[in-house]
């Protein structure tokens, strides 16, 4: 059996070099590899026939930092400022852009430490690993010196000349692709830049240029909101481009994104229109909506549900293949729950709670029949995403806290969450309304009072409140 080729990321974790060494590499000539389109690939087999024959070994930290130059007794005598005990198992030797320092392990071994500050002036401690000796720990207090310097006075770095479109290609391969599950949308959108930037140099890309982009895009009907998810996307490949050694700077730092205040579009369905929607929704798709009512849970998280996560009898749902990465629990409410026993039944031990009787697979987009449903419920304006903010804002009406309706959701921050607090709108109005009554007012109390003024006892009770009320 055929084994499985390996990317450029998998065969440098494999060799311990980077990527951009393995590229190299592949240019010159000194390794064996296949081209898939326009992909690199490599022969595992073939790679370790090349390692043996080359005598390539796992590379290890030293091997690759710069050789001492002077001997350890002439660099003491000229950079030393002085040594200093640590504490009872430790010294210290400070050479004034740094130190070095060693300490004992609770088995006995000596470990390693330098001290340096980092380009903003930080202060990091840290262990040198496979460290053995001062001049180990030394040159590993050059070697991140020299980076930070590097990473301050950017002008300094010598970064290779890549083509726009090269790295475009190297980015989804060894970076989206591995990372993201949504590397397809990177895909798709870096072709438009690619339009623009592919025939020249990853680092002559400038503000203007990108500024020159996003006018073309709005002219081409390009909403602003979508405008910035190519600026997202752009600006996190420039970052990864600093990180491997390609560019200086990130130019889309220096463009402005803009503003989405006015494009958030949130339709809340109200009760009517939702036992409306149930009615005229088809068999397969009435269930989905029910579930998205009342968890809040994505389209691509509900089509993407198995049974294998859901809890009928502590009535909780497991989500995993969420957008931040991190699960969440969401709590099912008897509706549901009744609901879900009933799709269970009829599950035929099927793996996924919402299979596609025609294909075996799980539901796609679900546009068409969704759009159908509305059609016939005389519902307008209405996305699958605003059931989602249906579910939060009934909640905020009901008086749940944010940060419960935060988890329920899955947000990132409660930040995201506070959307949803103009749900209690109503409830606001009401509130300031009650300003609106009159309270009762002195002068109906004592008329009431006086008005039994002709017995005794009244004239007392006048006296009184008269008192209580006069003022000095």
């Amino acid at each position: 059996m055929n084994q499985p080729l390996l990317s450029v990321k998998e065969l440098s974790s494999f060799l311990s070099v980077h990527p951009k060494t393995v590229y190299k590499w592949t240019e010159q000539g000194r390794i064996p590899f296949i081209r898939v389109n326009s992909l690199i690939r490599f022969n595992r087999q073939d790679i370790e026939v090349w390692q043996e024959k080359n005598k390539i070994k796992k590379i290890e930290l030293f091997e690759l930092l710069p050789r001492f130059d002077l001997s350890l007794e002439k660099y003491d005598k000229m950079l030393l400022k002085g040594r200093s005990v640590l504490g009872k198992n430790s010294k210290r030797w400070n050479y004034g852009f740094g130190a070095v320092y060693i300490r004992k392990t609770k088995q006995g071994k000596d470990r390693w430490y330098i001290d340096y500050r980092d380009e903003n002036g930080n202060r990091v401690q840290k262990v040198v690993k496979n460290a053995q000796k001062r001049e180990d720990a030394l040159i590993g207090l050059q070697t991140k010196v020299a980076q930070c310097f590097t990473k301050e006075h950017p002008q300094v770095a010598k970064s290779e000349k890549i083509g726009f479109l090269k790295f475009v290609e190297m980015y989804l391969e060894n970076y989206a692709k591995v990372n993201k599950r949504s590397w397809k949308d990177d895909f798709y959108r870096l072709q438009g830049f690619i339009e623009f930037f592919g025939t020249v140099l990853l680092h002559e890309v400038s503000p203007i240029d990108i500024e020159k982009f996003k006018l073309a895009k709005l002219e081409e009907g390009i909403a602003k909101s979508t405008v910035n998810r190519y600026l997202a996307i752009l600006k996190r490949m420039f970052n990864i481009a600093i990180e491997w050694g390609y560019a200086k700077d990130n130019p889309v730092k220096r463009v402005k994104f803009y503003s989405e205040k006015d494009n958030l579009k949130e339709r809340i369905l109200t009760e009517v229109e939702e036992d409306r929607l149930l009615e005229a929704s088809s068999e397969h798709l009435r269930p989905i909506l029910v579930v998205a009512l009342n968890t809040g849970m994505r389209r691509g998280e509900i089509l993407s549900l198995k049974w294998e996560q859901i809890d009928l009898e502590v009535k909780e749902i497991r989500i995993e293949s969420t957008k931040s990465g991190k699960s969440r629990i969401v709590d099912v409410n008897s509706l549901l729950s009744d609901e879900l026993e009933k799709l269970k039944k009829e599950s035929r031990d099927n793996q996924h709670v919402f299979l596609n009787p025609r294909t075996g697979k799980p539901y796609g987009k679900l546009q068409t029949s969704f759009e159908g449903a509305c059609r016939r419920a005389g519902i307008k304006g209405l996305r699958f995403h605003d059931l989602r903010h249906t579910f939060a804002s009934r909640l905020v009406e009901r008086g749940v806290d944010l940060i419960r309706v935060k988890d329920l959701l899955g947000h990132s921050s409660v930040k995201v969450t506070e959307r949803y607090t103009h749900a209690n709108r109503d409830e606001r109005k009401k509130a300031v309304e009650l300003l609106c009554r009159k309270s009762p007012k002195e002068p109906k109390i004592l008329e009431n009072l006086l008005h039994s003024c002709d017995t005794e006892e009244g004239a007392k009770k006048s006296v009184i409140v008269s008192s209580l009320f006069s003022v000095n």
